[in-house]
């Protein structure tokens, strides 16, 4: 990802934060010179090595993701952003977060590995829900899919968010912003 040195991302906590709250993104992978995405949540490893996930067999992307170099991208709050917004000069733009992880794809069929990988996905989609769904899977559901861990090569972020503008500027922005209810890019342009 082409990151200008204004909107790279360095701090790793911080980049854990938001993959933690952004960790739906896309699989990227190769198959017979045809590049394949697949939309799907990830969870980070404990120790922030590894991100989990699953795929039907069915996928044309389960069949040669094993040892194979994957990339997963994550995005966050994004938006348009005016050059009307700007006191001075300025041009048409987008504001946005987003984190580029590389790595080693390994597959695992082990059924008690594939239960703990849908429950904890579960676990923690369901956690927002004031009675949580609890999940009962079938050995022919959990049959129906593969697992994978991706082991973390390197990781790019980006926080593009108006950060190379005056302070002005950036208040403006991010008030036209909250007018227009894109809150999350206002709050995350805010943190920064």
């Amino acid at each position: 990802m082409f990151i200008p040195k204004s909107f790279e991302i360095k701090d790793e906590k911080e980049i854990f934060a938001f993959i933690q709250a952004n960790a739906f993104g896309q699989l990227i992978s190769s198959k017979d010179n045809r590049l394949l995405s697949s939309h799907i949540p990830f969870l980070v490893s404990e120790d922030k090595t590894t991100l989990i996930g699953h795929l039907t067999k069915v996928n044309p992307q389960a069949d040669d993701i094993h040892n194979q170099q994957v990339l997963i991208t994550l995005q966050g709050a994004h938006d348009y952003i005016s050059p009307s917004w700007y006191e001075g000069a300025g041009v048409p733009t987008w504001n946005y977060q987003a984190v580029h992880i590389y790595g080693e794809c390994k597959v695992f069929n082990d059924p008690n590995a594939l239960k703990e990988v849908v429950e904890s996905l579960t676990a923690k989609y369901e956690s927002q829900f004031e009675k949580p769904w609890v999940p009962d899977y079938r050995a022919a559901m959990l049959g129906a899919i593969i697992g994978f861990e991706v082991t973390i090569t390197d990781i790019q972020a980006a926080y593009k968010l108006s950060q190379n503008k005056s302070d002005s500027d950036r208040q403006k922005v991010i008030e036209e912003l909250e007018n227009l209810g894109s809150t999350a890019l206002a709050n995350a342009m805010k943190r920064v």
